[in-house]
């Protein structure tokens, strides 16, 4: 690696030590079911024509609302719960109107859910929902069923009812460019993103992309140091699945994950590749990132 590379990563470092001081973020995700997605994304492991989890189901209320107990053992600061596309959105509002007052008050509730319209997105809100994962992926219409125009319509509705956006560069593979990368880079720019994130594609066997392969960390690490100097979010960085590495280039934000992962061949994450709280933290604080309330340190 070039001395370039070097001074790319210490100048991203610079600037999210200036933005954030030492302060981090966990976020959690629960997926909340392990079925065949219609949208059929060639790098999910949830494709209808390409199923590769070991397992299927639904996670019923009281399974959720033991769930979040659980997590509310560790300290974390969002939570996420995700679907596949074809989820029922009235069954995805009432879990949700229910596991809302489950949060802490420092506790930020996000949806990572299918498309949606501007009525959707106020009754998100309307439920408890603070914000919405929701990006157009990298070949977005190629690699998946969904195309452009639908993601967009549902980043304005979710911009229109005044929920936090969350966005990430993903998922990120050999064979795309840099070219493809920076067009999703400048949009993140302009929709003034606060939480920002770049993911790289994890091969999972059974899946379409599996033999494309996987980048390195050090590449990964190098994509989070210049998105995060283009987009220059005001709240925290991610890198995910979370590297160690990432965190020398200004990462101040991980994920710990359970349930269904479109990443993972097992339909429990968590006891696989996903992280706990104190795992994402552990490693944050390998790079001196620490809770708001420990932002004296």
């Amino acid at each position: 690696m070039s001395e370039n590379y070097y001074q790319l990563i210490s100048k991203s470092n610079e600037l999210s030590r200036k933005e954030f001081g030492n302060v981090g973020y966990v976020f959690t995700q629960i997926g909340i079911n392990a079925e065949p997605c219609s949208k059929n994304c060639k790098f999910c492991s949830m494709g209808f024509n390409h199923y590769s989890l070991n397992a299927r189901w639904k996670k019923t209320i009281e399974e959720l609302i033991e769930e979040i107990g659980r997590l509310q053992n560790y300290y974390f600061d969002d939570l996420f719960l995700m679907t596949t596309a074809d989820y029922p959105i009235e069954k995805f509002l009432k879990i949700s109107e229910k596991l809302s007052p489950l949060l802490k008050q420092h506790q930020r509730f996000v949806a990572n859910i299918g498309d949606f319209n501007f009525e959707i997105a106020k009754d998100l809100k309307a439920v408890g929902y603070t914000g919405v994962y929701h990006i157009n992926r990298l070949r977005e219409g190629t690699d998946t069923l969904i195309s452009t125009i639908e993601r967009e319509n549902t980043i304005d509705a979710v911009l229109r009812a005044n929920l936090d956006l969350y966005y990430c560069i993903e998922p990120i593979g050999p064979e795309h460019t840099y070219d493809e990368l920076l067009v999703e880079i400048k949009r993140a720019r302009n929709l003034n993103i606060k939480a920002m994130a770049v993911m790289r594609r994890i091969p999972v066997p059974g899946t379409p992309l599996f033999e494309k392969g996987i980048i390195s960390a050090a590449e990964l690490t190098k994509i989070a140091a210049v998105t995060n100097l283009v987009v220059n979010p005001k709240r925290s960085m991610n890198v995910h699945e979370p590297i160690q590495m990432a965190l020398l280039a200004g990462v101040n934000q991980l994920y710990a994950e359970v349930g269904a992962n479109p990443r993972d061949s097992e339909s429990e994450t968590q006891n696989n590749r996903g992280f706990t709280p104190d795992m994402a933290w552990n490693m944050l604080g390998e790079g001196e990132y620490f809770p708001l309330y420990c932002r004296t340190k």
